[in-house]
């Protein structure tokens, strides 16, 4: 039994759903060993006494479990949702009633309440931002630069914030470290690939109850969320095309087996459409104008921008829910074209998000991403610094032995001999 906590202030449903997210943080943990090995140790050495953080995340299951850690480690912590689709409500009202956390996040909140929730998470005084497409750092530098002392830093483990603090820094506003958890090993290889790859596909048969068997799937993007996508929707049946403006990437996806071609080819023959770029309007008017009767069309990417619904709602001569998380547009062609989840994460929209083993290795990162920034205190230099390779080393070595796998190590022959230039063949 979880021990009794004060209530703090917050923002969720309903309280009386905290047992259900109980139940369901449980069963996420059972698949997120490294998370359980850096919340023993974070208990017993608290590396985070005395430090207010704030978490701009999906509120799921995982987070719950990363958001125990962190706290496991003496850190002052408030949540908020950082999509208005991907809230748990369950785990919310958990994570408030069981554990003390402020979460400030319900499934469905409009723009202005997810916005508002952005100033109350900035109200908390941050030391740390974890952050989810760069929000809430965004907002801290435009609105609140009296706070800007109290960073000691930031994470960010989306490929669309840390193109935004890049651009900060770019523009010489980004005044303290960044962490780019995106692009760990331990992250982008397993989270991107296998849980988008898995996740994705859940959402769109749960909003759905699709066959993709047979059916051409445009998967817009071949990056390792595209790829693992490609990889999925390729294993049940469906015939792949990808799209791509990286010529490099778009070499990778033919030679991976797939069609590539550009979007307003590929718009005439797809059946489903999942957009993972990162970018805004990759499906747009002159797509729509020529697509199936029927269509789907799907985001995997951060935020809802890159399918331009609002150029199909001016296309549109009506509009109906079709299922849970499924809009009919009815087009002045005759025709139809459904869109799945609003346009947001239809991962996390119409699904639970990734499976908890791989954000297993996401969220390790986050964590100690966070304690090597307290650390560091001081010592950074106001940019977007790569994950240390030591790091994502260790959360390797921990997820193998989380998963009872062992590996081989260098002998002291072999360690010589790849350090040595006069041994030959």
């Amino acid at each position: 039994m979880v021990a009794a906590v004060p209530t703090p202030k917050y923002e969720v449903k309903d309280l009386s759903l905290a047992s259900m997210g109980q139940k369901r943080i449980e069963w996420a943990a059972r698949e997120m060993p490294v998370i359980k090995q850096i919340r023993e140790r974070f208990a017993a050495e608290k590396p985070f006494a005395g430090i207010r953080l704030v978490a701009c995340s999906h509120i799921t299951t995982e987070t719950a479990n990363l958001a125990i850690t962190l706290q496991a480690g003496g850190v002052d912590a408030l949540l908020i949702a950082s999509n208005p689709l991907s809230t748990q409500d369950d785990v919310a009202a958990c994570l408030v009633s069981d554990y003390g956390i402020p979460v400030y996040a319900i499934k469905g909140e409009d723009n202005e309440t997810y916005h508002r929730h952005v100033q109350i998470a900035l109200d908390h005084k941050p030391n740390i931002i974890i952050d989810d497409g760069s929000d809430v750092v965004a907002t801290l530098i435009k609105e609140r630069q009296n706070q800007l002392s109290d960073i000691i830093g930031t994470t960010e483990e989306t490929t669309t914030g840390i193109v935004r603090l890049q651009a900060m820094f770019n523009d010489g506003v980004l005044s303290f470290p960044a962490m780019n958890v995106n692009d760990a090993e331990t992250k982008h290889f397993f989270d991107n690939r296998y849980g988008t790859g898995q996740s994705t596909l859940d959402g769109i048969f749960r909003a759905t109850n699709v066959l993709l068997a047979g059916k051409a799937v445009v998967v817009a993007g071949y990056g390792w969320c595209g790829k693992g996508v490609a990889m999925r929707a390729k294993g049940l049946g469906a015939n792949v095309i990808v799209t791509e403006i990286n010529p490099v990437r778009a070499i990778e996806a033919a030679m991976d087996g797939f069609r590539v071609m550009p979007m307003i080819k590929a718009a005439a023959e797809g059946d489903v459409f999942v957009t993972l770029t990162g970018n805004k309007h990759v499906i747009r008017a002159e797509h729509f104008e020529v697509m199936k009767d029927g269509a789907m069309v799907s985001n995997a990417g951060h935020f809802d921008l890159e399918i331009d619904l609002q150029a199909l709602g001016a296309k549109a001569t009506g509009v109906k829910d079709a299922r849970n998380f499924t809009q009919e547009y009815s087009m002045s062609n005759g025709k139809s074209i459904v869109v799945l989840g609003e346009g947001r994460l239809i991962n996390l929209a119409a699904a639970e998000g990734h499976p908890s083993a791989v954000m297993d290795m996401s969220f390790a990162n986050q964590a100690l991403a966070c304690e090597y920034l307290v650390k560091n205190q001081g010592n950074l230099e106001a940019k977007v610094h790569s994950i240390p390779e030591e790091i994502d080393r260790n959360i390797a070595a921990l997820k193998l032995k989380g998963m009872g796998i062992e590996i081989d190590t260098l002998t002291e022959d072999q360690i010589e001999y790849i350090n040595s230039w006069t041994v030959g063949t």
